[in-house]
Protein backbone atom coordinates (compact mmCIF):
# COMPACT_ATOMS: atom_id res chain seq x y z
CA UNK A 1 0.00 0.00 0.00
CA UNK A 2 1.46 3.34 -1.06
CA UNK A 3 1.90 6.09 1.53
CA UNK A 4 0.17 9.39 0.76
CA UNK A 5 2.20 12.58 0.56
CA UNK A 6 1.00 13.94 3.89
CA UNK A 7 3.44 16.85 4.23
CA UNK A 8 2.86 18.02 0.65
CA UNK A 9 -0.91 18.01 1.17
CA UNK A 10 -0.53 19.99 4.39
CA UNK A 11 1.75 22.51 2.67
CA UNK A 12 -0.81 22.91 -0.13
CA UNK A 13 -3.59 23.76 2.30
CA UNK A 14 -1.50 26.11 4.43
CA UNK A 15 -0.35 27.99 1.34
CA UNK A 16 -3.94 28.46 0.19
CA UNK A 17 -4.98 29.65 3.64
CA UNK A 18 -2.12 32.16 3.68
CA UNK A 19 -2.91 33.54 0.21
CA UNK A 20 -6.71 33.26 -0.03
CA UNK A 21 -8.27 33.89 3.39
CA UNK A 22 -9.92 37.30 3.69
CA UNK A 23 -8.18 39.72 6.11
CA UNK A 24 -11.54 40.17 7.85
CA UNK A 25 -11.09 36.65 9.25
CA UNK A 26 -9.30 37.68 12.42
CA UNK A 27 -10.03 34.35 14.15
CA UNK A 28 -10.38 31.75 11.39
CA UNK A 29 -7.00 32.68 9.92
CA UNK A 30 -3.79 30.85 9.11
CA UNK A 31 -2.61 31.15 12.72
CA UNK A 32 -5.69 29.30 14.00
CA UNK A 33 -4.91 26.31 11.78
CA UNK A 34 -1.12 26.30 11.81
CA UNK A 35 -0.41 27.31 15.42
CA UNK A 36 -3.64 26.19 17.07
CA UNK A 37 -5.44 23.22 15.59
CA UNK A 38 -2.56 21.24 14.06
CA UNK A 39 -0.39 21.21 17.23
CA UNK A 40 -3.45 20.47 19.40
CA UNK A 41 -4.37 17.56 17.12
CA UNK A 42 -0.84 16.17 17.39
CA UNK A 43 -0.77 16.50 21.17
CA UNK A 44 -4.17 14.87 21.72
CA UNK A 45 -3.36 12.11 19.22
CA UNK A 46 -0.08 11.29 20.97
CA UNK A 47 -1.85 10.97 24.32
CA UNK A 48 -4.60 8.90 22.67
CA UNK A 49 -2.21 6.32 21.20
CA UNK A 50 -2.94 7.11 17.53
CA UNK A 51 -0.76 5.25 15.04
CA UNK A 52 1.52 6.87 12.47
CA UNK A 53 -0.71 6.56 9.40
CA UNK A 54 -3.81 7.73 11.23
CA UNK A 55 -1.78 10.62 12.63
CA UNK A 56 -0.90 11.60 9.07
CA UNK A 57 -4.57 11.64 8.09
CA UNK A 58 -5.42 13.65 11.20
CA UNK A 59 -2.74 16.25 10.46
CA UNK A 60 -4.01 16.63 6.90
CA UNK A 61 -7.60 17.01 8.11
CA UNK A 62 -6.44 19.63 10.62
CA UNK A 63 -4.68 21.54 7.84
CA UNK A 64 -7.78 21.39 5.62
CA UNK A 65 -10.47 21.89 8.28
CA UNK A 66 -10.97 25.60 7.50
CA UNK A 67 -9.98 25.65 3.82
CA UNK A 68 -13.66 26.11 2.97
CA UNK A 69 -13.31 29.68 4.25
CA UNK A 70 -11.35 30.44 1.06
CA UNK A 71 -14.70 30.18 -0.76
CA UNK A 72 -17.44 30.85 1.79
CA UNK A 73 -18.16 31.25 5.48
CA UNK A 74 -21.56 29.54 5.38
CA UNK A 75 -21.24 25.74 5.52
CA UNK A 76 -17.48 26.10 5.14
CA UNK A 77 -16.92 22.60 6.56
CA UNK A 78 -18.88 21.03 3.71
CA UNK A 79 -16.97 23.12 1.19
CA UNK A 80 -13.70 22.15 2.85
CA UNK A 81 -14.61 18.46 2.63
CA UNK A 82 -15.36 18.92 -1.09
CA UNK A 83 -12.03 20.68 -1.67
CA UNK A 84 -10.22 17.84 0.14
CA UNK A 85 -12.02 15.25 -2.01
CA UNK A 86 -10.96 17.10 -5.16
CA UNK A 87 -7.34 17.74 -4.20
CA UNK A 88 -6.13 14.78 -2.15
CA UNK A 89 -6.05 12.22 -4.99
CA UNK A 90 -3.23 14.33 -6.44
CA UNK A 91 -1.22 13.55 -3.30
CA UNK A 92 -1.77 9.79 -3.42
CA UNK A 93 -4.66 9.45 -0.97
CA UNK A 94 -7.01 6.49 -1.44
CA UNK A 95 -10.78 6.80 -1.46
CA UNK A 96 -10.93 5.37 2.08
CA UNK A 97 -8.32 7.83 3.33
CA UNK A 98 -10.10 10.77 1.70
CA UNK A 99 -13.39 9.68 3.25
CA UNK A 100 -11.71 9.65 6.67
CA UNK A 101 -10.32 13.16 6.15
CA UNK A 102 -13.71 14.45 4.97
CA UNK A 103 -15.36 12.95 8.04
CA UNK A 104 -12.91 14.70 10.33
CA UNK A 105 -13.46 18.07 8.64
CA UNK A 106 -17.25 17.75 8.89
CA UNK A 107 -16.93 16.68 12.56
CA UNK A 108 -15.76 20.21 13.40
CA UNK A 109 -19.13 21.61 12.32
CA UNK A 110 -21.24 22.95 15.18
CA UNK A 111 -22.89 21.26 16.94
CA UNK A 112 -20.01 18.81 16.79
CA UNK A 113 -20.98 15.19 16.16
CA UNK A 114 -17.82 13.07 15.72
CA UNK A 115 -18.24 9.33 15.08
CA UNK A 116 -14.65 8.05 15.30
CA UNK A 117 -11.65 8.68 17.55
CA UNK A 118 -9.91 10.72 14.85
CA UNK A 119 -13.04 12.84 14.39
CA UNK A 120 -13.25 13.34 18.16
CA UNK A 121 -9.61 14.45 18.27
CA UNK A 122 -10.04 17.05 15.53
CA UNK A 123 -13.29 18.31 17.05
CA UNK A 124 -11.50 18.76 20.38
CA UNK A 125 -8.47 20.36 18.74
CA UNK A 126 -10.65 22.90 16.95
CA UNK A 127 -11.94 24.12 20.33
CA UNK A 128 -8.66 23.57 22.19
CA UNK A 129 -8.59 27.33 22.80
CA UNK A 130 -11.31 27.00 25.46
CA UNK A 131 -8.64 25.66 27.80
CA UNK A 132 -5.64 27.69 26.63
CA UNK A 133 -4.06 30.74 28.22
CA UNK A 134 -4.88 32.87 25.16
CA UNK A 135 -8.63 32.16 25.38
CA UNK A 136 -9.76 35.74 25.96
CA UNK A 137 -7.42 37.21 23.33
CA UNK A 138 -8.63 34.72 20.74
CA UNK A 139 -12.22 35.22 21.88
CA UNK A 140 -11.89 38.95 21.19
CA UNK A 141 -10.46 38.09 17.76
CA UNK A 142 -13.61 36.04 17.11
CA UNK A 143 -15.83 38.92 18.23
CA UNK A 144 -13.91 41.23 15.89
CA UNK A 145 -14.37 38.74 13.04
CA UNK A 146 -18.13 38.78 13.62
CA UNK A 147 -18.07 42.60 13.62
CA UNK A 148 -16.08 42.61 10.39
CA UNK A 149 -18.89 40.59 8.86
CA UNK A 150 -21.63 42.92 10.03
CA UNK A 151 -22.52 41.24 13.32
CA UNK A 152 -21.56 43.79 15.96
CA UNK A 153 -22.36 42.48 19.44
CA UNK A 154 -21.98 44.51 22.63
CA UNK A 155 -19.64 43.04 25.21
CA UNK A 156 -22.36 42.01 27.67
CA UNK A 157 -24.44 39.96 25.22
CA UNK A 158 -21.25 38.58 23.70
CA UNK A 159 -20.02 37.27 27.05
CA UNK A 160 -23.47 35.82 27.75
CA UNK A 161 -23.37 33.91 24.47
CA UNK A 162 -19.84 32.67 25.05
CA UNK A 163 -20.75 31.57 28.57
CA UNK A 164 -23.71 29.58 27.28
CA UNK A 165 -21.49 27.95 24.65
CA UNK A 166 -18.82 26.95 27.17
CA UNK A 167 -21.45 25.58 29.54
CA UNK A 168 -22.86 23.37 26.78
CA UNK A 169 -19.47 22.18 25.55
CA UNK A 170 -17.75 18.94 26.56
CA UNK A 171 -14.47 17.65 25.21
CA UNK A 172 -14.85 14.19 23.68
CA UNK A 173 -11.43 12.64 24.33
CA UNK A 174 -9.98 11.88 27.77
CA UNK A 175 -6.74 13.49 26.56
CA UNK A 176 -8.38 16.85 25.82
CA UNK A 177 -10.25 16.76 29.11
CA UNK A 178 -6.96 16.16 30.91
CA UNK A 179 -5.09 18.84 28.96
CA UNK A 180 -7.70 21.59 28.87
CA UNK A 181 -10.54 20.75 31.25
CA UNK A 182 -9.29 22.60 34.34
CA UNK A 183 -8.38 25.80 32.49
CA UNK A 184 -11.65 25.69 30.59
CA UNK A 185 -13.52 25.61 33.90
CA UNK A 186 -11.47 28.59 35.08
CA UNK A 187 -12.46 30.52 31.95
CA UNK A 188 -16.08 29.56 32.52
CA UNK A 189 -15.93 31.05 36.02
CA UNK A 190 -14.27 34.18 34.66
CA UNK A 191 -17.01 34.55 32.03
CA UNK A 192 -19.62 34.23 34.77
CA UNK A 193 -17.91 37.11 36.61
CA UNK A 194 -17.76 39.21 33.45
CA UNK A 195 -21.46 38.59 32.74
CA UNK A 196 -22.37 39.49 36.32
CA UNK A 197 -20.27 42.64 36.05
CA UNK A 198 -21.93 43.68 32.80
CA UNK A 199 -25.38 43.07 34.27
CA UNK A 200 -24.66 45.13 37.38
CA UNK A 201 -23.22 47.98 35.31
CA UNK A 202 -26.48 48.20 33.34
CA UNK A 203 -28.59 48.46 36.49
Amino acid sequence: MSIPKYSEAIAYSLERLEKELAPELTYHNLWHTQEGVIPASQQIAQLSGVGERDLGLLEVAAAFHDIGFTETQANHELVGARIAAQILPEFGFSAREIEAVMGMIIATRLPQSPRTLLEEILADADLDVFGRNDFFARNEALRQEWANNGQRIALGPWYEGQLAFLRSHEYFTPAAKMLRGAMKEKHLRMLEEKVAGEVSSRQ
